[in-house]
């Protein structure tokens, strides 16, 4: 049977929903949205008493409230959006880095046209010495880069391809290690190196996979930077 609470939301032209896994003695809910709070608080406008009008309190209140509601849903079909794109690229966003080079986590870097390489430390704290050590791969030492103190964070490096002695190195493939320290206590730090992509795969789930030459299979999500 309805109620008179049921009969009034209905003249109103607002449906009141039952949660269906209720048990019959429970009261259900209507379920309310912004439309259906204008139309309750204009109607409560409508049929005030006009020598005892809505305290100008209650009113405010009210509309605070409203205010909200509105912000908040706003606001979640907002975050609902930036979610739904982080949690994962498209098929045609991760094809697009096929024939770019990208920054990620590796020791081995090629040569550019140019000659040199260019890379960054990433660095998990503040240090006084920072070292990037370039050499063949054999393991020869081609030449030291000190870039000094440092702060926490990343540190890019060019190298212009020349040995300690001067000469040429070719094109590579390097190996790149790097070192840092505070006060001669070690700091924690990775090499980033740039790297062409020349294949992506799609697995069923999960991120796509770029195939990097010289570095191997990574995930997307490891990419700091695409040039």
């Amino acid at each position: 049977m309805m109620s008179s609470f049921d009969t009034t939301l209905n003249n109103l032209g607002i449906n009141r929903t039952t949660n269906s896994k209720a048990n019959n003695a429970a009261a259900s809910s209507p379920t309310l949205g912004q439309s259906d709070f204008l139309k309750l608080m204009t109607a409560q406008l409508k049929n005030q008493d006009p020598f005892s009008p809505v305290d100008n309190t209650q009113m405010v209140a009210q509309m605070a409230q409203f205010s909200s509601v509105a912000g908040i849903s706003e606001m979640n079909t907002t975050l609902k959006a930036i979610s739904d794109k982080l949690a994962g690229t498209s098929k045609s966003d991760a094809l697009a880095f096929v024939g770019r080079t990208v920054l990620t986590e590796g020791n081995v870097a090629f040569g550019r046209t140019a000659g040199g390489i260019a890379g960054a430390v990433e660095l998990d704290g503040d240090a006084t010495n920072v070292n990037v050590s370039i050499q063949d791969a054999n393991g020869q030492v081609l030449k030291t880069l000190q870039l000094g103190a440092q702060s926490k964070g990343t540190v890019n490096y060019d190298w212009d391809g020349k040995t300690e002695a001067g000469v040429d190195a070719g094109a590579g493939p390097f190996k790149v290690v790097v070192s840092a320290a505070k006060d001669n206590v070690a700091v924690t730090s990775r090499s980033l190196v740039w790297a062409p992509v020349a294949a992506v795969s799609m697995p069923s789930s999960g991120n796509p996979i770029l195939t990097l030459p010289g570095i191997g299979q990574v995930p997307i999500t490891a990419v700091r930077q695409i040039g």
